[in-house]
């Protein structure tokens, strides 16, 4: 079976890197090209021809909708888009020829939008699809002034070894930051990504995820106790029994989180006792 040619547009470098990694594992695809921007993105398509393109739809300047508008029937590949559109958007592309991902890519996601890719280009022929693709941007560009759902990461890539690690954003206990880097740590090893503490604490669930210290993020479903060592003090104790200091700054938060969660969540102990 020859392989699908692919390119991607993606203004985000990270997201070309998952692109990359996720079409290293699928045989029947082949990643020609990438590019940083909607006007280089055309012109290698121009050049290169391939069978599938992958499109950030969120670009600066010339973005995802100029791409599409910027195709002839001669180059047009199958579009398969890269979203972080709200529920509207996505039943609009459902119903296409075109396939969809959402943001933070997921590989198996992938793998099944390229096999659709596949079969669709054994259907339809390029100007078939330039004119689905074209039918599709007055709705589309409707539902870019819709107000976003925010996204957040389902899995962080890290460095290990020679190459990266996939590490679920579920299997995450906290997060300790460490000058320019963080230390992710779950139950099995910790991973040191070059990332500063606001920007992941950015990329994660707030309602998954609570501050507590300039250095360190904590996952609240890990929490077993909230300890008071001394009066205005706090501390936080993992389940797997490992504690982080509260600073100062963030003892609100803590107050606001045993008064917002049942009595049957988590614990707050005061010296031998159960703090009330």
């Amino acid at each position: 079976m020859t392989p699908l040619r692919v390119i991607a547009i993606d203004d985000e470098a990270l997201a070309l890197r998952r692109i990359e990694i996720a079409l290293g594992q699928i045989e029947d695809a082949e990643l020609v090209a990438t590019a940083r921007g909607g006007r280089e993105g055309l012109a290698l398509i121009g050049q290169l021809k391939p069978d599938v393109l992958l499109l950030d739809i969120n670009m600066a300047g010339f973005g995802g909708f100029d791409v599409v508008e910027g195709l002839t029937p001669e180059q047009a590949p199958l579009i398969i888009f890269v979203t972080a559109f709200d529920e509207h958007a996505v039943r609009a592309f459902q119903v296409s020829a075109v396939d969809y991902l959402l943001k933070p890519l997921e590989f198996n996601r992938l793998r099944a939008a390229l096999s659709k890719a596949r079969n669709t280009l054994r259907l339809i022929d390029a100007e078939e699809r330039v004119s689905e693709l074209k039918g599709l941007l007055a709705a589309l560009r409707g539902s870019r002034n819709s107000p976003e759902k925010p996204r957040f990461e389902s899995e962080i890539w890290a460095p290990r070894g020679s190459g990266f690690e996939r590490v679920l954003v579920s299997q995450i206990d906290w997060i300790e930051a460490e000058r320019d880097y963080v230390h992710l740590h779950t139950p099995e090893r910790s991973y040191l990504l070059r990332e500063t503490m606001n920007r992941i604490q950015e990329r994660l669930d707030p309602e998954m995820f609570i501050r507590v210290h300039r250095s360190a993020l904590i996952r609240i479903d890990r929490i077993g106790l909230i300890c008071r060592p001394g009066y205005g003090r706090f501390a936080v104790q993992m389940t797997t029994e490992r504690e982080v200091p509260v600073g100062r700054t963030y003892v609100k938060k803590i107050r606001t989180l045993i008064a917002s969660v049942p009595a049957a969540g988590v614990a707050a102990r005061q010296g031998g006792g159960i703090a009330t």
